[in-house]
């Protein structure tokens, strides 16, 4: 889920009729300075994180005057906040609050629809409000067709123990927070306090908004960078491996850095999963050995060769990793052999300079382990392929004794490098790659292996050389899987004429700049 600060979240609530406290956001003192003084009274200064318990880590302020407001964003602006660095404050107007509400929507995954909750105790948690005060908890799930109606949001409020005097006002906030979570595809939406102030109004002072992540591309004012459920601002990798994810949805590719700033000797490895369950089954096991995890990566939901490729080189550009461990469910449904191509390509060209560990149980998992080991020899450091019934911990058991045992050479030596074709006959792929096949080279191949393994087989031989069978524009919709097989098979089996160039926006400087 993709999560909204709270000024965008105000922003929407504003949006649909919901009143929010005079003010709005603040880059820089100075600007907090002219919201203060705009307000024109005693203002609230709030860093803007992804954190709860503001308050308590003094990442609240509170001003009388423009002076106060602004030196309170100058305390704020740059605070560390866990991993997240303030870069921006909310100033508004400091309220008069007579009580406190709760008032939520989350997606119910159990009774798939929305649930709308609203309590008459709000300020904290709505997990502690339920558990300290049950009967002032109030619960509606929606049917979708109708959406909240007034009279169920009224009777939300009664139910919580609100008197007759408010039911209107808080009748009215809630259907209206239902309608903004509706219109923006929200996971979540909560206000919490929904505030009734002492002149009788009543206000947003806070809020908390996450949108599905499938619904990102929808909403693209909300400026989502990424569209992840992060506690701090996405890292430089995190931004190019989205890149990926978004323009390509066949199959997962999740990534996210969970180590930085460590060092090679550290005992940090890449880590490649394949399936979710799988996935934190191999994370502990190779916790267990006392390796620490550089990223988490989920490559499955039968993903491309070539998404499993740009997946490993963005692994491999953490510098500093110490290994690289592949493992995942042990029964996945998708061929094997394209995840084995993907990873190869990657460690030729990176190149792999670390010892590694890969796991491919599933289909045809028996050429997969085949490809790995047959690339032995194209990259610097060892590489060992499992099967389903290599258990994770006997795989990560593996990995150390590589780690430990490993040498590595006193300058790494240069991955492939996209060859020069003599004779070029080139096609473009969905996600904006190029495949090269030199028809030089194909004229002196003896086993044309290209037109046996192409998965969608869209290659035929023409003469002695192998061509299109279907229009370029095709191939460049989709009839091109990316398979890679016409460039890590003619490798190994061919006379390596075929290369497919998958581009990484952003990876090659990210891998050029000093570390």
């Amino acid at each position: 889920m993709a999560r909204l600060h709270e000024y965008q979240g105000k922003a929407l609530l504003k949006q649909f009729g919901i009143p929010i406290p005079a003010g709005g956001p603040a880059a820089a003192p100075e600007e907090a300075r002219q919201i203060a003084e705009q307000t024109g009274g005693p203002v609230v200064v709030k860093a803007q994180a992804w954190v709860t318990g503001r308050a308590g880590l003094g990442a609240i302020r509170f001003a009388d005057t423009p002076d106060q407001a602004e030196a309170a964003a100058r305390d704020l602006l740059g605070m560390q906040i866990g991993h997240f660095t303030v870069d921006r404050v909310m100033v508004e107007q400091k309220l008069a609050i007579a009580r406190e509400f709760y008032a939520g929507v989350i997606v119910d995954d159990r009774a798939r629809a929305p649930v709308v909750i609203f309590s008459s105790v709000g300020g904290t948690g709505i997990e502690q409000i339920a558990q300290a005060h049950p009967d002032r908890v109030a619960r509606h799930t929606v049917d979708i067709r109708l959406g909240l109606r007034d009279f169920e949001a009224r009777e939300m409020a009664r139910r919580a123990g609100v008197e007759s005097g408010l039911l209107l006002k808080l009748g009215d906030a809630l259907v209206k927070l239902y309608d903004a979570a509706r219109a923006y595809d929200a996971r979540a939406a909560e206000i919490n306090p929904l505030v009734v102030t002492e002149a009788g109004d009543v206000v947003a002072a806070d809020c908390r908004f996450t949108i599905d992540d499938y619904a990102v591309f929808r909403h693209k004012d909300l400026g989502i960078e990424i569209a992840r459920e992060f506690d701090r601002p996405p890292t430089a990798l995190e931004r190019i491996a989205w890149s990926v994810e978004r323009g390509d949805y066949r199959g997962t590719f999740y990534f996210i850095q969970m180590e930085q700033g460590f060092q090679k000797g550290d005992g940090v490895v890449g880590f490649h999963g394949a399936g979710g369950g799988g996935s934190m089954m191999s994370m502990d096991a190779v916790l267990a050995r006392g390796f620490k995890i550089a990223n988490f990566v989920d490559t499955s939901g039968n993903p491309p060769a070539s998404k499993v490729y740009r997946a490993a080189k963005i692994i491999l550009s953490q510098p500093g990793i110490d290994g690289y461990f592949g493992s995942g469910s042990g029964v996945a449904s998708q061929e094997q052999f394209h995840s084995a191509r993907g990873l190869v390509k990657a460690f030729m060209e990176a190149p792999l300079a670390v010892p590694a560990v890969i796991r491919l149980g599933g289909n045809a998992e028996d050429l997969a382990v085949e490809i790995l080991h047959r690339a032995r020899g194209a990259f610097p450091a060892p590489i060992e392929g499992y099967k389903k019934d290599d258990s994770p911990d006997f795989c990560a058991g593996r990995l150390q004794t590589l780690v430990e045992e490993w040498t590595p050479p006193a300058a790494v030596p240069p991955g492939r490098a996209k060859p020069v074709a003599a004779e070029p006959y080139t096609f473009g792929t969905v996600t904006g790659g190029t495949v090269t096949l030199d028809h030089a080279r194909c004229r002196a191949c003896e086993s044309k292996v290209c037109i046996e393994t192409c998965a969608p087989k869209i290659l035929s031989l023409e003469g002695d050389v192998p061509v299109l069978n279907i229009p370029r524009e095709e191939a460049k919709k989709g009839g091109c899987v990316e398979c890679l097989a016409c460039e890590i098979e003619c490798y190994f089996r061919g006379n390596k004429g075929g290369y497919v160039d998958l581009p990484i926006a952003g990876l090659d400087e990210y891998r050029a700049a000093p570390a």
